[in-house]
């Protein structure tokens, strides 16, 4: 049982006052230079595009969510979702722009099951049926109309100059087109685009993509109704439909970008500024700060200290599969989640001599969240603006599937819902009800774009890596608050636990071989990853010397810039 203390919104009111002090005191700051990290090189000279042209970070962000859906179509695109951090100088505002993707109207709980209840491989991941309705091209409308300076005819014409020009291939785009060949095949529109002959491209081969130029032409024309209504929504729900999806008309026209406050903490002095749901990012982040918060964390030894920060781990994805979903469908108990009286009961439990088994600790499964192949950008303006941005479509590809005549890549993050209690996703982890598929619903996510805010300074931060995310932030967090740069923050070695699978996965040289050997003879079944984990892109401000720093991650470095 969660407790509900009588003091529980005095606590957190006090932390919102710290928050808003914080913000108050750095209202008027600028930085004077602007900084742009994300994962592709294009996309960062479309961001120093717009603002060069006037334009402030929100339409850079912008520009880079648009130039990011045609350069790295595996990882986002208008087939799929996004979520916007925004920070507004003039005011201190933080706002949290949500572009989730939605169920269709007519999806059902048992959409992906068979005549006995088993769920049927593959269909919550490839093709049409798989695609929840996108909301990263309304979101793109919603932060020009509302927070930027620039018309979209501005800020999309280095998108769509590169979709009708070109884009090289490369290795992560090849890799991903090989992985996802087979279920490619039936589409034959998304076909035409990335198998030219039929063929998997060779690296440096030109993949043009005239279908999609002229979808953001009309986006970038007509707006909102550019997508969700006329030409664009036709093809695309004729696409869907043709191909045994059950898109409607009305599901476009009536999808809705949603303004959320973010979610905040305070930990020694730092303020979070973190994602709220549909996203479990903040709640995670700031739950398992609070329980970091009753240890010492500089006098640990290095195998304590990750043990601590792997049971706060554990603890949190437990919590965030019993109780997480769209709260418009199932409110969950945030205050009480987020309260420091419940991180200190969750904190009792944990022993530093000796890891706690996940089936020890009160049932509850654990749920997943959308793919490897998002992305994530960090932009910082010369006026103090910033925005961290993490888009997605799920998986490679998402469904690897294209309505025809529209170049868009559908997403698959229908998987993202519970598709039967107590079956894995993609990413081996099991859902709850609170996350089950109902039309409408926003499944739940782990994407987590950030800032922290101290009299330091401030750090812009997020990452793809599906359900590591949260962890993956919640490291180079901490790094951040022991002094590290961004290049430190981008750099390091990641390990995570998502309470089931009860295992420690961890990069090679995340744990040194003391390490490995203390934290399994304290019972931690430790898993070396075949794979690094994720592509983190952060900007940092130093208050005291000035300094704007942007880095990029070494595991998929594009080149960053400050200027």
């Amino acid at each position: 049982m969660l407790p509900s203390p009588p003091t529980i919104g005095l606590r957190l009111g006090l932390a919102a006052i710290v928050a808003a002090l914080c913000g108050a005191a750095q209202a008027g700051r600028a930085p004077g230079v602007a900084a742009i990290a994300a994962a592709h090189p294009l996309a960062i000279a479309a961001g120093e595009e717009a603002l060069g042209a006037g334009g402030n970070a929100f339409d850079a962000a912008v520009a880079i969510s648009a130039t990011l859906a045609v350069v790295e179509p595996y990882a986002s695109g208008l087939g799929g979702g996004a979520f916007w951090l925004l920070h507004r100088a003039e005011d201190g505002r933080d706002v949290f722009i949500d572009a989730r993707e939605t169920a269709p109207g007519a999806a059902r709980p048992d959409m992906y099951l068979d005549a006995q209840g088993k769920v049927v491989p593959g269909l919550s991941l490839d093709g049409p049926l798989a695609a929840g309705i996108p909301g990263e091209p309304a979101g793109l409308v919603h932060i020009a109309e509302r927070y930027g300076r620039l018309p979209l005819a501005r800020t999309l014409a280095p998108a769509i100059r590169i979709a009708e020009q070109g884009v090289p291939v490369h290795t992560r785009m090849q890799l991903g087109l090989r992985f996802r060949q087979s279920a490619a095949r039936n589409s034959p529109a998304f076909m035409a685009v990335f198998y030219p002959g039929g063929e998997v491209p060779t690296p440096g081969a030109l993949i043009r993509q005239p279908d999609l130029a002229k979808t953001l032409r009309r986006l970038a024309e007509q707006g909102f109704d550019g997508f969700y209504r006329g030409p664009t929504a036709t093809r695309l729900v004729a696409g869907v439909r043709a191909a045994g999806g059950i898109w409607s008309a009305e599901d476009l026209a009536s999808y809705k970008v949603i303004e959320r406050d973010p979610v905040r903490g305070v930990y020694r002095g730092v303020t979070v500024i973190s994602a709220p749901l549909p996203s479990a990012g903040g709640i995670g982040l700031v739950n398992m700060l609070n329980i970091l918060d009753g240890f010492d964390l500089a006098t640990l030894d290095g195998a304590t200290r990750k043990h601590v920060v792997i049971e706060a781990m554990r603890r949190a994805y437990r919590d965030r599969a019993l109780y997480l979903g769209d709260p418009a469908f199932s409110p969950p108990p945030i205050e009480q989640l987020l309260h420091p009286f419940y991180a200190a009961g969750q904190r009792a439990s944990i022993r530093l001599d000796r890891a706690t088994p996940s089936a020890a600790l009160p049932a509850g499964p654990s749920d997943g969240s959308e793919g490897r192949d998002t992305t994530h950008f960090s932009v910082l303006d010369r006026d103090g603006n910033r925005v961290a941005g993490t888009l997605s479509i799920n998986t490679w590809y998402g469904a690897a599937f294209m309505p025809p005549g529209t170049g868009v890549v559908l997403n698959n993050e229908m998987d993202d819902f519970t598709v039967r209690e107590g079956v894995a996703n993609w990413f081996e982890l099991i859902g709850s009800t609170a996350n089950i598929i109902e039309p409408g619903k926003r499944m739940l996510s782990s994407m987590s774009p950030t800032f922290l805010e101290s009299e330091r300074g401030v750090a812009i931060l997020g990452t793809p890596g599906g359900s590591r995310i949260i962890t993956m932030v919640l490291l180079a967090g901490l790094a951040w608050i022991d002094g590290a740069d961004a290049e430190t923050m981008v750099s390091l070695k990641r390990y995570h636990h998502q309470f089931l699978p009860d295992t420690v996965a961890y990069e090679e040289g995340a744990l040194t071989a003391g390490e490995i050997s203390q934290l399994e003879a304290r019972g931690h079944k430790l898993s070396l990853s075949p794979r690094a984990f994720g592509n983190m892109n952060v900007v940092t401000w130093d208050y005291a010397n000035g300094k704007v720093e942007a880095a990029m991650d070494p595991r998929g470095r594009a080149e960053g810039r400050v200027y």
